[in-house]
């Protein structure tokens, strides 16, 4: 598993880029009139930065706690902590744009320095961007820095207008990486947020343990991003959601620190744990996971089956969710998804006919959950292809990122959004965000998989790909503004595991109506009075 730095126009380790085969540059060329190369992306010394606003006596400061080495300003470090990895966001940073670049990026080490920096920015009113894994695909990194809330909202001053920030910092959190403590009897572990997932795996393997959570984001993202985000991993089906693991977390505020959770469950009051995952930054700074562990798997099988149709295989999928046995990894391509070969980036182009899916089996039972699920998906259907197209998905189930960015060099817009809802509501759902991108960009090509199921439901996982215009990030915008209109229509949720961020920020609003609102802005007032924690993030 690769430990280069992010790329920081695009996606991962630049060794490991790769060429789109000659049967996906003649589908490009064919279907959707990609007629050629994109711009390239600039040189790292030609990127667009703004002036650093910071006094000089705040950087002081901000050393003070953490010490001179710890706090840079230099042109990389600005350019590899501006914005995450959507494609807009990408389109921007090959463009040269990193306006959003933060004034200095500040490394803790310890929760008592990140207590100490949230009091300093909190005083000095500088917007803070906690940073893990530089992921997120929503905005998540990108801070309203002109200036503070809105008129009534958290942060405002006594006239009720938003003074502007002093500047911004963002916070990495890569020092804070060990594991902390292992209670093996509880199968407990207690890891530092700034883990990458990959590190925290072979920590865990020492002990026989894993976390079980591998998203498509696994080479890269940190634990506290998993837990900030609510993450779900391809595997959730069999080890649970990353909020499913978490039995305990630390976080520090400006208003103070919040120790949660002490027991698995807990009658003694609303959970206030749900208060900070999936808070996306915004309400506090995790900085200690207590996450339930299990042990390593002593046999992993991966295989696929071929459905007629995407609702047979919805169909087999949802009864494998209700009454089981339910596989470890579970998830089903639709036609287009399938004819791409999407599930198999290394077998691009050569998907054939129906829907496939991909169907796991990890532990110490794994043939007889196998063939237990063999006897649900053959009744509905299905029809099977041997552990091959299992294997295959597994050794590329990291590499669309990388993917992306080869089609974005060829001139193409190629972006993913998912929802979820119940299985009753499923089909409308499918059908609503596939006429939507269709209304919005003429002809694109609109893949779907099932990625999570649940005993209630699913989500669903679409990757658009069409013709670059003029303004691609426009071009998108209006695309993804439809898309939320149409999930909000058919009963989707705005996200399933990509979060808020700022790009879904009004659609998460109407999904939480005027009280819900309020009540969020009552808590990030609270925790966070002087509003400087990730500004525009998440809070409507």
């Amino acid at each position: 598993m690769s430990a280069e730095p992010m790329l920081w126009s695009g996606w991962g380790d630049p060794a490991l880029a790769r060429e789109l085969p000659e049967p996906v540059r003649e589908l490009l060329r064919d279907l959707l009139g990609v007629r050629g190369p994109a711009v390239p992306a600039v040189p790292l010394e030609s990127v667009r930065l703004p002036e650093i606003a910071l006094d000089g006596r705040v950087l002081e400061d901000l050393a003070g706690i953490t010490g001179a080495g710890h706090v840079r300003t230099s042109r990389e470090a600005r350019v590899r902590h501006t914005r995450g990895k959507s494609t807009p966001d990408l389109l921007r940073m090959r463009a040269g744009d990193a306006l959003d670049a933060p004034d200095a990026v500040v490394l803790p080490g310890s929760h008592a320095e990140v207590a100490a920096l949230l009091e300093l920015c909190s005083r000095e009113r500088v917007a803070v961007v906690p940073f893990g894994g530089g992921t997120s695909v929503v905005g998540g990194l990108t801070p309203d820095r002109s200036r503070g809330p809105a008129p009534g909202r958290p942060g405002d001053g006594p006239d009720g207008g938003g003074a502007p920030f002093a500047g911004v910092v963002a916070l990495d959190l890569s020092r804070m990486n060990r594991l902390a403590g292992f209670d093996a009897e509880s199968r407990v572990a207690e890891l530092e947020p700034g883990l990458r997932a990959p590190e925290a795996e072979r920590l865990l393997a020492a002990h026989g343990m894993t976390l079980g959570h591998f998203p498509q984001s696994f080479e890269y993202a940190t634990l506290g991003g998993f837990a900030a985000a609510r993450s779900s991993g391809q595997a959730s089906a069999g080890y649970g959601r990353f909020d499913d693991m978490v039995v305990g977390l630390t976080a520090a505020t400006p208003a103070g620190t919040l120790e949660l959770g002490r027991a698995p469950r807990s009658a003694a009051g609303p959970d206030l744990r749900h208060l900070l995952l999936g808070s996306e930054g915004a309400l506090g700074v995790i900085t200690s996971l207590r996450l339930r562990v299990r042990p390593v798997p002593a046999e992993k099988v991966y295989e696929g089956w071929r459905f007629p149709t995407f609702r047979e295989g919805a169909a087999a999928l949802r009864e494998l969710a209700q009454d089981g046995p339910l596989p470890t990894v579970l998830r089903l391509s639709d036609e287009t998804e399938t004819l791409v070969g999407l599930a198999r980036p290394d077998a691009l182009g050569g998907g054939g006919a129906g829907c496939l899916v991909i169907a796991g089996y990890e532990g110490a039972s794994v043939a007889a959950a196998r063939a237990g699920a063999a006897a649900v998906l053959a009744r509905h259907g299905g029809e099977p292809l041997g552990e091959e197209p299992g294997l295959a998905w597994e050794r590329g189930r990291f590499s669309a990122p990388y993917l992306r960015d080869s089609l974005l060099a060829a001139g193409a817009t190629v972006e993913t959004l998912e929802t979820a809802c119940f299985w009753s509501g499923l089909p409308r759902l499918y059908d609503a965000v596939r006429l939507a991108l269709l209304g919005a960009l003429g002809s694109p090509l609109v893949m779907c998989h099932v990625s999570h199921v649940y005993e209630t439901g699913a989500s669903l996982y679409f990757t658009v790909v069409t013709a670059q215009d003029g303004d691609p990030v426009r071009q998108w915008a209006e695309a993804k503004r439809a898309t939320l209109e149409a999930i909000a229509g058919a009963g989707g949720t705005v996200s399933h595991h990509h979060g808020v961020g700022r790009d879904h920020l009004e659609a998460y609003a109407g999904e939480l109506g005027p009280v819900g609102v309020e009540a969020l802005r009552a808590v990030k007032a609270r925790l966070d009075p002087r509003g400087v924690l990730n500004p525009g993030v998440l809070v409507p």
